[in-house]
């Protein structure tokens, strides 16, 4: 493999691009972010990781964003990596997949190797993607491999998840098991259908889903019942076999866990079947940022006091610690219904500059007479307690369980968590 198309320069493709040029792939980049395109092309990430950031300049010159027409060409092989959320109405959004076909439709080479590595029911390539691809009239090869990227994870990186991969026939298959293999080290598993390797990826997810809900209302209930549910899991993993450790929290946020349990649901119900249990778990994971919510109004009612007119500072707009991912972050919906609810919200992330209203940590806490601590970022986990009291916080909600509960309570404030007190 000489030459690659990525289409999609995201927290997916943008890895993606980075490892095959240091494996000596030629690779044309395609994005519809004119900011975006210009950064890469310069050797800058636009987006906030310290490993990508690095990977992104080593590549400078070797990944090149192009145009569409350029880009696939020049490849032999072409990669979708665009975005497959879901609408308003948790339907399958598969507007940037379509296009991304079409357009790769109109200057496909023959025997050209096509994979789609974004999130999809089963189904998808067969008949959605395949029907445009074939307007081409060059013989292609189709594969599916579903993306697997952990943003802000250093143990497991695009270059040593193992990965799953399945063609629309065997000689895709082959062809994009043998692409993988030469740019990943880790085991390539070829499955026998690709709506196979479609499921993969939903079923990995909504296992996340599912028992992040399960450790979500056990929480509520411990919380009523005077259990300390860090305390708990901490006893349960002791076991050591079939217990796995999930945490409670503010909400589930990110690309994945958030969105494809709604594409299996979606496509279930095509087929006459509803998932009335993985329906449930996403109800209570969206159910958390209100929760969170009503735990500070219950401990504002400890000091007499409303949410109404109450200054609240949310610490955290990205969806996981250390990263500036905000896709489906839970925060927006705290942050919506704290004002919904009469309050003046303060908003700060190291990492989301452009999201914040105030400059800093200092001029939150300074503004604010309670906090709701929604990313586990380092710079709230590592940060100055006794900065809380100086400033006259009244009230924490821990959202993520992972600030110091015992310090905060020796400061005379008022501390919660989820399912933690």
């Amino acid at each position: 493999m000489k030459a690659v198309a990525i289409i999609g320069l995201g927290y997916v493709g943008l890895p993606l691009a980075c490892l095959c040029a240091e494996k000596g792939i030629d690779v044309y980049g395609v994005d519809t972010d004119k900011t975006r395109a210009d950064l890469i092309n310069k050797g800058i990430s636009p987006i906030d990781d310290p490993e990508l950031k690095a990977s992104v300049k080593r590549a400078k010159g070797k990944i090149r964003v192009v145009s569409p027409e350029d880009a696939i060409k020049n490849s032999e092989a072409v990669i979708v990596c665009v975005p497959t959320p879901v609408d308003e109405n948790h339907l399958p959004d598969l507007a940037a997949l379509n296009s991304a076909c079409e357009t790769i439709a109109k200057s496909l080479r023959n025997n050209a190797l096509v994979v789609i590595e974004s999130t999809i029911f089963p189904g998808t390539v067969e008949e959605i993607c395949l029907p445009v691809l074939k307007k081409s009239n060059a013989k292609l090869y189709l594969a599916h491999c579903p993306e697997r990227i952990d943003p802000g994870n250093k143990k497991f990186t695009i270059r040593n998840i193992p990965r799953v991969v399945a063609g629309i026939d065997r000689e895709s298959t082959k062809k994009a098991a043998e692409f993988y293999r030469k740019i990943i080290e880790a085991d390539i598993l070829e499955l026998s259908s690709v709506k196979a390797a479609e499921a993969t990826k939903i079923m990995e997810n909504t296992f996340r889903d599912v028992n992040i809900a399960f450790v979500n209302e056990m929480a509520k209930g411990f919380d009523k019942a005077g259990i300390d549910i860090t305390e708990v899991i901490k006893g349960a993993s002791t076991k050591p076999f079939s217990f796995m450790p999930h945490y409670p929290g503010v909400g589930v946020g990110g690309h994945c866990i958030a969105v494809d349990p709604y594409y299996l649901i979606s496509k279930a119900r095509q087929m006459g079947f509803n998932h009335d249990f993985l329906i449930l778990a996403r109800k209570i994971n969206e159910s958390m940022p209100d929760y969170t919510v009503s735990l500070l109004e219950n401990e504002l009612k400890k000091l007499n006091k409303s949410l109404k007119g109450a200054k609240v500072g949310v610490l955290g707009l990205a969806y996981k610690a250390n990263v500036d991912d905000v896709r489906e972050s839970p925060s927006f919906e705290v942050i919506h219904t704290l004002k919904e609810k009469g309050a003046e919200v303060f908003i700060f992330d190291p990492h989301v500059k452009n999201g914040s209203n105030v400059k800093d940590i200092d001029e939150l806490l300074k503004k604010s007479d309670c906090i709701i601590l929604a990313t586990a970022h380092n710079e709230f986990k590592n940060m100055d307690l006794n900065k809380l009291r100086e400033n006259g916080i009244k009230v924490v909600i821990d959202g993520r369980n992972c600030m110091d509960k015992e310090k905060i309570k020796s400061l005379g404030i008022l501390y919660h968590g989820i399912g933690r007190y």
